[in-house]
C-alpha cells in the first residue's frame, strides 16, 4: 500500500520544519512555503502563495492529508494588509483547494489566540467556544469555523490545532506564568502533529498544543482522548532543572 502523501504548507517555519524533519523517512511529504530557497533540494518543493487560489489547487493535487501550518504569526499584524489576505482568505483558499481535490484530511494550525479573551485564571477546555483576545486570534477563529463547514458533509475530516507556545525552556530561565503554562515543546508539537495525521477520526475535532505541564492554560484531557496524545515535557520541569 502507498505512503499517503501530505503537504505541509508553511513548511519552512519552525514548527514545519521540526515536522518534517521528524517525518522525512516515514511519510511521502510535498513541502510548500512561498519561499523554498530554505528547504532542502532533495525535498519535493513547492513555492505556494496561499493568496492565490489556482496555486493552492495545484498545491494540493494527489494529496491526502494537508497540514496548514502558513500564516502570519504576528499577534500585532495589520488586519487588511495582512491578516485578511493571508490568514483569512489563503485558509479559505487551502480549504476549498483541499476538497476540490478530494483530500481527505485537513490539518489546520490554529492558535491559543483563538481563545486568549477569556480570564487568564480560567483554563480553557477542547468545547468552549473561541474566544479571541485580538485579531489575529479573530483570523484563527475564524478559520476554525470554516474547517468545521467543510467537515459538514463528511467527505474530509477537518482538525483544528489551537497551538499555544512553542517554545525552547532551559533551567532557570523566567517566563511569565501564561507563557510557561501554555509552553510546548517541539517533540510534544512534533507528536501532537503527528497524532492528527495518523489517529483514526471523521467530522471536526479542536485539539490543543500545550505540552503536558503542572498547570495549563488550555486542557488537554479531550486531546488525549481524541488523538491518544502523549506529551512528554513539562515547562514546570524544565524551568526548575528537574527535566
Amino acid at each position: 500500500m502507498s505512503t499517503p502523501k501530505i503537504l505541509i504548507t508553511g513548511a519552512s517555519g519552525q514548527i514545519g520544519r521540526a515536522f518534517w524533519t521528524a517525518r522525512a523517512d516515514k511519510s511521502d511529504l510535498r513541502l510548500a512555503d512561498i519561499d523554498v530557497a530554505t528547504l532542502p533540494d532533495s525535498a519535493q518543493r513547492f513555492a505556494l502563495d496561499i493568496r492565490d487560489q489556482a496555486s493552492c489547487l495545484e498545491a494540493c493535487e494527489g494529496i491526502h492529508t494537508v497540514i496548514h501550518l502558513a500564516a502570519d504569526p504576528n499577534p500585532d499584524a495589520d488586519f487588511t494588509s495582512s491578516l485578511l489576505p493571508v490568514n483569512i482568505i489563503g485558509t479559505y483558499n487551502m480549504l476549498f483547494a483541499a476538497k476540490a481535490q478530494g483530500c481527505k484530511r485537513f490539518i489546520f494550525a490554529s492558535s491559543a489566540q483563538a481563545i486568549e479573551g477569556y480570564p487568564k485564571d480560567v483554563q480553557i477546555h477542547e468545547g468552549m467556544a473561541p474566544k479571541p483576545g485580538n485579531l489575529y486570534g479573530v483570523s484563527k477563529a475564524f478559520g476554525e469555523a470554516l474547517a468545521s463547514m467543510h467537515a459538514n458533509d463528511g467527505q474530509m475530516t477537518t482538525i483544528a490545532v489551537r497551538i499555544a507556545n512553542v517554545a525552547r525552556f532551559h533551567a532557570g530561565e523566567t517566563h511569565s506564568p501564561r507563557d510557561v503554562a501554555a509552553f510546548i515543546s517541539f517533540r510534544d508539537v512534533v507528536a501532537l502533529l503527528e497524532r492528527c495525521v495518523e489517529a483514526e477520526l471523521s467530522g471536526f475535532h479542536v485539539v490543543h498544543g500545550v505540552s503536558d505541564n503542572r498547570y495549563k492554560r488550555l486542557s488537554i484531557d479531550q486531546t488525549k482522548k481524541t488523538l491518544g496524545y502523549a506529551p512528554l515535557d513539562d515547562s514546570f520541569e524544565i524551568l526548575e532543572g528537574r527535566a
